[in-house]
């Protein structure tokens, strides 16, 4: 049977906006970028992202350490974050994906967001989601 498989990330979208140039302004290096937005018509917006990921991980995941290296890299950039978010008018998002083993042997690991994680992304004005799904249906 397959183990459970989760990261997490911290996202920014929004329309109309290099992600290159949020990268420097930023002084953050992102994990993954998407720039169709910056190509995008006024008629028919396409959404830009940038995004600081962890690493997938499998087997026994603390979401709770992988998502606190995400807040400490993220904190001293605060202030720019919530400059870059009003002037590029972004959507700042904070995701924890998860995919649950449906062995009945692999332990479910906690999911949550610490008090670190919860003031910044509160200060940030971010969306917390938890994306979830199973290896397979039952």
């Amino acid at each position: 049977m397959s183990s459970n498989i989760g990261r997490v990330y911290f996202s920014l979208s929004g329309y109309h906006f290099n992600p290159t140039d949020l990268s420097n302004f930023l002084g953050l290096e992102p994990t993954s970028v998407n720039a169709a937005g910056m190509h995008g018509r006024i008629d028919k917006p396409t959404i830009s992202s940038w995004e600081i990921s962890s690493e997938k991980v499998t087997g026994t995941i603390d979401f709770y350490e992988l998502m606190r290296n995400i807040t400490k890299e993220l904190e001293p950039a605060k202030d720019k974050i919530l400059t870059a978010i009003k002037n590029y008018n972004l959507s700042p998002r904070v995701t924890i994906e998860l995919t649950l083993s449906v062995d009945k042997d692999e332990e479910s690991p906690e999911v949550g967001f610490g008090a670190r994680t919860t003031k910044l992304m509160a200060e940030l004005g971010a969306f917390m989601n938890v994306d979830y799904k199973l290896t397979q249906r039952i």
